[in-house]
């Protein structure tokens, strides 16, 4: 049967007007149309994007212990209650990394991510310092003239569109729906949002399924007793769906809703595996994460290919009470991918998945009253047993109106681009150079000198 492509925004007016009992409905925004093709590569990798809604203070997430940063830092922060300290034990013990720039820096977690830390113990955590959108590299005087600024720096929306899309050009795709389209079998689990939808998933040809939080879906209607009624009724609706209508609403719908009940399938034989021993945590990211492992054990028995995820945690918008907002959120991103990591040990796919945190922007280093305001350049993580353990890149200046700082209020001009962090996990998952450049992050990427930050093996 041919498929149909269809955005999965341009079905969910469609679909609405089915009728269908329970979460049918929901099946034909997950089960989209996509191209089947077959996978260019000989061994199987995910990628998981853990998204940061709201604007994640890196700031406090990792802090400079070296005398002048810090120095800077406390001066500017201490008045709000905002500054972090090992001896206040709000931070974690100090460490010290080889940064890229050939820097000893020592520096420190935020002490809601001791499970973090541990991992960086182990060389399975890097830190990429200073990273966020742009178009090309680009100097204090440029930004002020405006020569080759992002578009709405500030807007959360704009930036969310703009960080997953890996681009400050309009885009309909994320750079992961992208990755999969080149390297991806086309299949119904390919590219995945657990939990709520991202663009960072949706490609050209593979069109990211969402799926709730627990990963649990089933057609309403189905399961009754005797077992032969509710199969006999199950084939009538794949006859009804299978036969050919003249409108072409219709026919795309049947086909996505037929998809979904394919997908249905995928998702109950990922449940009916032994239960994972990993326990996680109760809250939303572990459980979105415990989906994701799920899923990985199913999919990574299946041959070669590729997967992306995109899971997220929101609550980062700390304009007030951030000293403890913030301590909650970074507490929940630590246990649940502690739990995630443990999880892969455990279905022995420790080696094939890489997992990394993206964020609206950075936040102000100068605070409000009790929290900080919107910024730019932020620091992220990224996890896994493929990871060169370290910081990459280095820390801005910590001065005020100083040449890294866009606004006078410590908000950071980026000196590592999303295309840049992108192209280095996109090289790990498979791509080539040229893949990268002309099709990934099309037209940017060639803007800067670095490709590969070298934090992957």
């Amino acid at each position: 049967m041919s498929k149909t492509t269809m955005s999965r925004r341009g079905f969910l007016g469609a679909g609405a007007q089915l009728g269908m009992l329970g979460t049918m409905s929901a099946l034909g925004l997950l089960g989209m149309p996509r191209t089947a093709k077959a996978a260019p590569v000989s061994d199987y990798k995910a990628l998981v994007c853990v998204y940061l809604f709201g604007g994640n203070d890196g700031n406090n997430m990792i802090v400079p212990l070296d005398s002048a940063h810090y120095s800077a830092y406390n001066a500017i922060r201490s008045g709000q209650g905002l500054a972090l300290s090992v001896n206040a034990k709000t931070l974690l013990a100090e460490r010290s990394a080889r940064t890229s720039t050939g820097v000893d820096q020592p520096f420190a977690f935020h002490y809601g991510m001791p499970e973090i830390d541990a991992l960086y113990g182990q060389g399975m955590v890097a830190g990429l310092l200073n990273v966020g959108n742009l178009r090309k590299p680009l100097t204090k005087p440029e930004y002020q003239s405006g020569a080759g600024v992002p578009p709405q720096l500030f807007s959360h929306p704009d930036q969310n569109v703009q960080n997953q899309a890996g681009t400050p050009s309009a885009a309909g795709t994320g750079w992961g729906g992208r990755l999969v389209d080149a390297l991806g079998n086309g299949g119904h689990l390919d590219a995945v949002s657990v939990g709520a939808g991202g663009l960072f998933v949706e490609g050209m040809s593979n069109h990211g399924n969402l799926l709730p939080g627990n990963g649990q879906l089933d057609l309403a209607g189905m399961n009754f007793w005797p077992q032969s009624e509710a199969d006999t009724r199950r084939a009538a609706l794949l006859q009804l769906l299978s036969a050919q209508n003249p409108n072409v609403i219709a026919e795309a719908a049947n086909k996505s809703l037929l998809n979904g009940m394919d997908l249905v399938k995928d998702l109950k034989a990922a449940n009916a595996g032994s239960p994972l021993s990993t326990v996680f945590p109760g809250y939303s990211l572990a459980q979105q994460l415990k989906t994701v492992a799920q899923l990985i054990r199913l999919r990574s028995t299946q041959g070669p290919g590729r997967q992306v995820y995109f899971v997220s945690l929101g609550g980062f918008d700390t304009h007030g009470g951030q000293a403890y907002q913030q301590f909650d959120m970074l507490r929940q991103v630590s246990q649940s991918i502690a739990a995630f990591q443990q999880a892969l040990n455990e279905i022995h796919a420790e080696q094939m998945v890489t997992t990394f945190t993206m964020s609206d922007f950075g936040r102000s280093l100068q605070p409000n009253s009790g929290g900080t305001d919107h910024g730019w350049g932020n620091h992220h993580l990224i996890i896994g047993a493929g990871v060169k353990g370290g910081l990459y890149g280095s820390f801005p200046d910590f001065v005020l109106g100083g040449k890294d700082d866009a606004t006078g209020r410590g908000v950071w001009i980026p000196q590592i681009s999303n295309q840049q962090y992108g192209a280095t996990l996109g090289r790990w998952f498979g791509a080539e150079p040229d893949l990268l450049e002309n099709q990934v992050f099309k037209n940017e990427l060639t803007n800067f000198s670095v490709k590969d930050l070298g934090f992957m093996v």
